[in-house]
């Protein structure tokens, strides 16, 4: 009797852990010759809002580490990934990749993740400000984290565009729910895993499967996510997230860019999800006129 392989479950990740569905649905992704590779999960609005509350309850921690240690955390995360990539070339040529199109695809993933570690420690510095006033004051503005950001990643990448998504929300501090491509979802489970043996806290990066026909408006619409990042060009989607996340005025980025291409990959993407904070100091006139604190 010919022996049958115990195929891989493929759940989704909130914090920090590895549950099924609650709905119990599931979907069939099948490779190019019809055979099947994998069930997915079909996640729902409850595990959507479980996701947010696991991203709330980890923002406060999250955003107040040091920019250094959350730099280490993210070079933690490339390291995993380098260390896995025989089983991430494996599922990228299962889903139709080349094998020289998917060593480039977790190499880029890799270096990107570097990339944006670097970045976490100086973009501060860099979209700072001293500012001028005509008052007895130092006027200061200063980036900070949104709080809780929804993303859907695009739809034709499996790996380096939900890593592209993902990382440089996380690196300003923010933390995440994010929906995994629908037709190439099993890089970002397998990354998931990879997630949950580095050092990042649970919670701060929630990953979700399913359609997005379903899970659009809850994405936008929650309300208690600060801001949504939408990866696509559907422009039915597109009215319909500017439309439901008005109705707690969350921010809108929408990203139709190459993930491919290094040029894509910037401190810019970290300051969208920021919010400037300014603050004033007032100035203590001492004596004859000189200014002191």
């Amino acid at each position: 009797m010919k022996r049958l392989d115990v195929l891989k479950t493929y759940k989704i990740y909130i914090d920090g852990q590895f549950p099924r569905t609650e709905s119990g649905r599931y979907y069939t992704l099948n490779d190019a010759k019809g055979d099947m590779l994998a069930n997915i999960c079909l996640s729902s609005k409850k595990d959507f809002k479980n996701a947010v509350v696991a991203a709330r309850n980890a923002f406060s921690d999250w955003s107040n580490r040091s920019a250094f240690n959350r730099s280490q955390i993210l070079y933690r995360i490339a390291e995993m990934l380098e260390s896995r990539r025989t089983q991430f070339l494996e599922e990228l040529t299962k889903q139709g990749c080349s094998k020289i199109k998917a060593n480039n695809e977790i190499e880029l993933s890799i270096d990107r993740i570097v990339y944006y570690a670097g970045w976490c420690d100086k973009y501060q510095q860099i979209y700072s400000s001293v500012n001028p006033v005509a008052s007895s004051h130092f006027n200061f503005s200063v980036p900070e984290p949104m709080g809780v950001v929804s993303a859907i990643a695009p739809a034709e990448s499996s790996l380096l565009g939900l890593v592209s998504t993902l990382i440089a929300i996380i690196a300003g501090g923010n933390t995440i729910v994010v929906l995994a491509s629908e037709s190439l979802p099993l890089c970002a489970v397998t990354f998931a895993e990879v997630l949950n043996s580095s050092d990042v806290p649970k919670g701060v990066v929630n990953i979700l499967t399913g359609k997005r026909s379903e899970l659009v408006t809850p994405f936008a619409s929650h309300m208690d996510v600060n801001a949504i990042v939408y990866c696509g060009t559907i422009p039915n989607e597109i009215i319909l997230i500017k439309r439901e996340a008005s109705k707690n005025v969350k921010r809108v980025f929408v990203y139709d860019v190459d993930f491919y291409s290094k040029e894509e990959q910037s401190p810019y993407y970290i300051n969208n999800l920021q919010e400037i904070k300014t603050t004033w100091h007032p100035i203590e006139k001492i004596g004859s006129g000189k200014a002191g604190y």
